[in-house]
Formats: structure tokens, C-alpha cells, sequence
């Protein structure tokens, strides 16, 4: 990965101090030069820079590795959630990013705090034992609310204060305003994740700086935008991969308009901006919804229940869940998965909820 830091390959104390003071700091900067460059730069004999120049190049590289390989490296975050951790085969994959996308006010955060505190528990309790990066970009994140789903899901654990300090103090918050700053982010992450023992990231949400910073009407800004997600989701990739680690992201729901699929648990009383035929899919669009390797889709159901669908896994059928949100966090019914005809993850059609009756008859109508 060209974003990987030159301290990390393994140079020497001396030629390392070199390569800081004329600020390369990155693998990128580094190849990026030319040898006649490099050799002003530095002041290093021109064997040493071809020597170097391959050392680089060979660590940005992709290793190949061979299915077994594979199959003995692979890993899972579990849930805590056991119908959805079965279908998942034992929960979210480490070294990938997954998605969960939604309407505001489904449990997305929800979700994200939750899995924060499972990342900090121990081994034997299904935990990662490590530290958690939250990136912010939406100021939701609250610290009462992450102790309260602690000390409700495990009571005998957080019962202790220097349980619950154990906890707050693993949990790195970053709340990030701007697209350059979350960006900038990203790219630091690396010495963090290596100090505090990091074992899951949680970027919430990836959708909410770009839709703010960007006019998707104009053609330019929207080129911007996906390069912009290009780079975010080649970032969190290699981050995941690198430290073989689970990176979670939201995303936030878009309306389009066509003919929208209909799948387990959506009737035809989702919000239709129109009346003729709008409908409401993840945001980000389709070259977004390929950079993310699983796909969980929360959508509203009648009163308090929600469902969570999986719409995209690489090893799980397509899958839905019936939840509710209380001071535990997400709770499962104990009825089991349904299964239902899923369709591109992109254009799958989410439940949204309405309070404006007019809208939804129109809907009905349509």
C-alpha cells in the first residue's frame, strides 16, 4: 500500500532520520521521487537508494497467498447477536470492511457503540481484547450511552468502576468536520492502531461529510466525490488488511426513482418523495456500494421492531433479522433468519418511516 509509512519497512536509525527530515514520510513520497532525486535528497550512495527503492517497492506490493493460507488466517468479529453471527459464519470478518446502511434513527449507532464495547472484552467472552478508533463525523457518539449498553449486556462484568474506566479509556473518539480532516485521519491512523492496540474501526458516518461538501448535481463535484470515497475506501482497506482487523462503516439512504425492489418485510408504505415511483436506496451510489466487502441494511418495520437485512457477504445467504433497540443495544427476536430474493446491493430498496400520512398514501396509490 503506497500510503504505508517508511518507518515501518525497517530502515536504520540513520537512514530513517534522513528520509523525516526531507519529509518522506510515506512510501508514496518516497517512490514518487526519481533515483537522481533520491540521491540529492538523501546524500546516500546510489547503491544504497536502488537497494532502498526495491526494499520499498517490494513492501507496497500485494504478497499472493494460497487458499489455504487463506482459510487458516481468516477471522471473526462476533456480534454477540447468535442468529445473525451464524448466518455471517461466526460474525463480522476481520481484514474487510462492512457497511451498515440506513434510515436516520434505525440503530446504526447504535449498532457501532455496541460493537465498541464487545471489541474490549476479553477473548473468552467473545471479545477482541484490544482498543477501538470511532471516527465521529456526525457528533452522535456518547460515552453514557456506550457504558449504559456495558453495563446492561454485561452486568457482572461493568459492575466494577475500574471495569467501566478499563473500557472508556480503550475507546478512541475523533470527530471529524470536514472531508481534508477525515482524510488527513485516515492517513494517520496507522501509528495509533500500533500504540493502543487497536482492533476495530468504526467510521460513522462515511456518507455525511461528502454529501455536505459535494453537489451531486454537478458533474465535476460528483467525479470529486467518488475519487475522494475512492481513496477513504483504499485507506480502510489497507488498514484492515495490514493489521488483519475489522473496520466498520454507516452510511446514510438516498432516494431514486424507477421501479424498486421489493423484498422481505417491505410493502409498498415507504416514503415516495413524488408519488411516482421513488424510492429509497443507500446512499454513496453504486461504485461505493463494490468498496465495501459485507452490506447490512437496517430499515423500519411497524412500532417499535426494525429488521436488519444482509445484502451483501461473500459468504452468507441473502438474510433477514427482526430487532429492537433497548439499553443492551440491538436485541434479536428468537425467530430465526428469513431468507428472501436479494437483488445488486446497490439498488436494494429500504423501508423508511413517515409521519406524514399524505406521503404515504400517495405511496399506496402509486
Amino acid at each position: 500500500m503506497a500510503t504505508r509509512k517508511l518507518k515501518r519497512i525497517g530502515f536504520g536509525p540513520g537512514i530513517s532520520e534522513r528520509l523525516n527530515r526531507t519529509k518522506l514520510i510515506t512510501c508514496q513520497d518516497f517512490l514518487s521521487k526519481g533515483r537522481l532525486e533520491l540521491l540529492k535528497l538523501l546524500g546516500l550512495s546510489d547503491r544504497t537508494i536502488k537497494e532502498m527503492i526495491l526494499t520499498v517497492s517490494r513492501a507496497v506490493c500485494p504478497q499472493p497467498s494460497t487458499a489455504l493460507e487463506l482459510k487458516q488466517s481468516s477471522s471473526f468479529f462476533p456480534t454477540s447477536l447468535p442468529q445473525l453471527d451464524q448466518v455471517l459464519h461466526g460474525g463480522l470478518p476481520s481484514s474487510t470492511i462492512t457497511e451498515i446502511a440506513g434510515p436516520s434513527g434505525c440503530g446504526k449507532t447504535q449498532f457501532c457503540i455496541m460493537l465498541s464495547v464487545l471489541a474490549t472484552l476479553p477473548k473468552n467472552m467473545g471479545g477482541l481484547e484490544g482498543g477501538v478508533i470511532y471516527i465521529d463525523t456526525e457528533a452522535a457518539f456518547t460515552a453514557r450511552r456506550l457504558v449504559e449498553i456495558a453495563m446492561h449486556r454485561y452486568p457482572d462484568l461493568y459492575s466494577a468502576q475500574t471495569s467501566i474506566e478499563h473500557l472508556t479509556s480503550n475507546v478512541h473518539v475523533y470527530l471529524e468536520a470536514t472531508c481534508s480532516s477525515l482524510f488527513k485521519r485516515l492517513q494517520s491512523l496507522e501509528e495509533d492502531i500500533i500504540q493502543n492496540n487497536i482492533c476495530l474501526i468504526v467510521l460513522d458516518s462515511v456518507a455525511s461529510l461528502v454529501r455536505k461538501e459535494f453537489d451531486n448535481q454537478t458533474g465535476r463535484n460528483l467525479t470529486e466525490r467518488s475519487n475522494l470515497l475512492a481513496k477513504e475506501a483504499s485507506l480502510l482497506k489497507y488498514l484492515a488488511e495490514s493489521f488483519a482487523i475489522p473496520v466498520v462503516v454507516t452510511n446514510q439512504i438516498t432516494t431514486r426513482f424507477g421501479t424498486p425492489q421489493t423484498t422481505i418485510g417491505q410493502a409498498t408504505d415507504s416514503v415516495s418523495l413524488d408519488g411516482d415511483g421513488g424510492y429509497v436506496t443507500a446512499a454513496l451510489g453504486n461504485t461505493w456500494s463494490h468498496c465495501v466487502n459485507t452490506r447490512l441494511i437496517v430499515q423500519y418495520l411497524e412500532g417499535p421492531f426494525r429488521q436488519v437485512l444482509v445484502a451483501k457477504s461473500p459468504v452468507s445467504p441473502f438474510a433477514a433479522f427482526v430487532y429492537t433497540i433497548d439499553s443492551k443495544g440491538i436485541v434479536l427476536k428468537d425467530d430465526g433468519a428469513d431468507h428472501y430474493d436479494g437483488t445488486d446491493p446497490g439498488l436494494q430498496h429500504i423501508r423508511v418511516r413517515t409521519d406524514m400520512p399524505h406521503l404515504a398514501t400517495a405511496n399506496s396509490m402509486s
